[in-house]
Formats: structure tokens, C-alpha cells, sequence
């Protein structure tokens, strides 16, 4: 063999190695400024989405709820899914009160119908989603910590059009339906289904065909959020990161912040699985011709004992 030939093969097996390696290190750049993109995007987002409540800017109030949090302590979010429309203040159309405690891992997550006859803060006796249209935010929050008589740590609260839009960015959810019935156009079968942004919507807004009423419209909301938050948990697809953050920024606002958002996602995820779902109890009545959901005493009581012992647990 010509010296020279075997002198360029060589040269050519030599360089293969550093073509490879550049490669790869173009990968790991590129994904890495990826990652920082996608970072400084959830940083923007959050910054968007972050509403605090108005007792939030006390200082003592912050400290005790970053000490909570640090030390894993067991805390209550209230979720908000509000039916916003142009010109409108809005409707709190979906109120769901959880409780997680990390270090059981285990949530209880209450749907409190909408209808329900409370105290309302400096305005007497109503039902309880007009808390929202009266006061917004701030007046939903003492409103529930009134009626059930525990501490509210944080609040999220969701447009239901970017419920609709978060769902079919996950790439919708499967719930397991128990009893087949039609909303807006669409058929819904029992047994385990598959549901699109605009299906979801859908699916949690029957309540006229259902023979429990609010109830059963509640258990559905419950199941499509458990089913939401296992897509997310699992969500695997970083490509479409950016898209799900932009819905969020959009139509989500919370009083947490970036840093306790990351805590309660490194934390706190792990009670969604083992969530004890509670129905409140009552029954419906008509005060001065309008239509409530009356809830004994009692019931009310039962619930926020449950919330308490479950905060206390270790």
C-alpha cells in the first residue's frame, strides 16, 4: 500500500471522532439554551400569572407562609374556575377547596357548590359564588375560610376558556364516565372516554340530566382535574411546553410566586396521589324567591374537620 493513502485513511478514521464529538456538543448547546429558554419563559409566566391578595403585601403574612411552605406544613389552596366574560366582573362557576399535606401525601379536594347558602364578609347571607361578582378574588377567599372555618394559603384561579385550551395542549384526558348523557352537541358514553379541551368544558357543565343535580356536575369536575393534573404530572412532550405556558400566562392567576410554585411542584405533587374527594351534603330551598343549597350545620362542621385533621397529620 502507497504510504501516503495509508496516511489519509488514518488522518480520515482520526477525524471521524471529532465530527461526532462536535456533534454532540452542538446537541447539548442547543438543548441547554432550550432549557434556558423554556426557564426565562416559566420566570415571565409566572411573573404574568402572579395576582397577589391584598393581605399578601403584610410582611409578618409572608414570612408565615414561606415558613410553611420551607418546613412542608400542610397548606389549602382554593381553585377558582371563573366564567369570564367581555364587560363582566365574572362568575365563580367552579369552587373547589384542597387540602394537601406532604407529608402524608395526601390531598382532600371538596367541591363546594355553587349555590350554597354562606356568610358572605360585609354583605350577609348569599350564595356563595356571588362572593366572586361582589368582591373578586380576595372576597371568595375569606368567604370560604369564614364558612369552613380554616386558613386559605393560596388561591388559583382559572379562566374556563384556558381550561379549555390547557386540556387540548395536554393532549386531552381520559376520565371514567358513569352514566351516559349529551351536553352542547356532544354524546358522552359510559366507561372510560377520552376528552378534548372543548369536550371537557362540556362534559363538567351538565348538571340539568344529571339526577344529583350540582353533585353530580362537581364529581365530574373533580375527576377531569385529577385526570389533568396525572397528564401534567407525566407530561413528557417539552415541545410543547411553550405552548401550555403561554395558555397559562393568558387566563391562570395565583398568589404563589415562582419560588413557592417550584416548592410545591417538588414537594407537594406527590399528594395527587391519594386525593379523598368529599361531597358536602344539603339540600335545596327557596328563601325569598330565590333558590338555594342549604347545608346543615353539622355537615359544614364534618368537613372542616376533615380539612384540620387532615392538616395535622404526620
Amino acid at each position: 500500500m502507497d504510504t501516503r493513502t495509508g496516511k489519509r485513511q488514518t488522518k480520515k478514521k482520526r477525524k471521524w471522532p471529532y465530527w461526532v464529538g462536535g456533534i454532540i456538543v452542538l446537541l447539548i448547546l442547543a438543548v441547554g439554551l432550550y432549557l434556558y429558554y423554556l426557564y426565562d419563559k416559566v420566570e415571565d409566566t409566572v411573573a404574568n400569572m402572579h395576582e397577589p391578595l391584598s393581605r399578601d403585601a403584610d410582611p409578618d403574612r409572608q414570612k408565615e407562609l414561606e415558613s410553611i411552605v420551607k418546613n412542608k406544613k400542610s397548606i389549602n389552596v382554593l381553585l377558582l374556575g371563573v366564567d369570564q366574560r367581555e364587560h363582566d366582573v365574572g362568575r365563580s362557576d367552579t369552587m373547589i377547596l384542597m387540602s394537601l399535606n406532604p407529608r402524608t401525601n395526601k390531598m382532600i379536594m371538596v367541591s363546594i357548590p355553587r349555590d350554597t347558602y354562606v356568610e358572605i364578609p360585609r354583605r350577609g347571607m348569599d350564595k356563595i359564588n356571588h362572593a366572586y361578582a361582589f368582591g373578586g378574588t380576595d372576597l371568595s377567599v375569606k368567604t370560604v375560610e369564614k364558612a369552613f372555618d380554616i386558613p386559605v394559603h393560596f388561591y388559583v384561579k382559572v379562566n374556563m376558556e384556558g381550561f379549555k385550551q390547557g386540556i387540548d395542549a395536554l393532549g386531552g384526558v381520559t376520565v371514567k364516565n358513569d352514566q351516559a348523557f349529551s351536553q352542547g352537541g356532544e354524546t358522552f358514553k359510559t366507561g372510560s372516554i377520552h376528552l378534548s379541551g372543548e369536550e371537557a368544558l362540556k362534559y363538567i357543565r351538565m348538571r340539568k340530566e344529571d339526577p344529583r343535580g350540582d353533585l353530580g356536575r362537581n364529581e365530574r369536575q373533580r375527576s377531569v382535574i385529577k385526570a389533568a393534573m396525572d397528564e401534567a404530572a407525566s407530561f413528557s412532550s417539552i415541545t410543547k411546553v411553550s405552548d401550555i405556558l403561554s395558555i397559562l400566562g393568558g387566563n391562570v392567576t395565583t398568589n404563589l410566586n415562582m419560588d413557592k410554585m417550584q416548592t410545591l411542584f417538588t414537594d407537594y405533587r406527590d399528594t395527587r396521589k391519594n386525593i379523598e374527594t368529599m361531597e358536602i351534603g344539603g339540600s335545596g330551598d327557596v328563601i325569598n324567591g330565590v333558590w338555594y343549597y342549604i347545608v346543615p350545620e353539622q355537615e359544614m362542621d364534618r368537613i372542616t374537620q376533615a380539612i384540620k385533621t387532615n392538616m395535622k397529620e404526620n
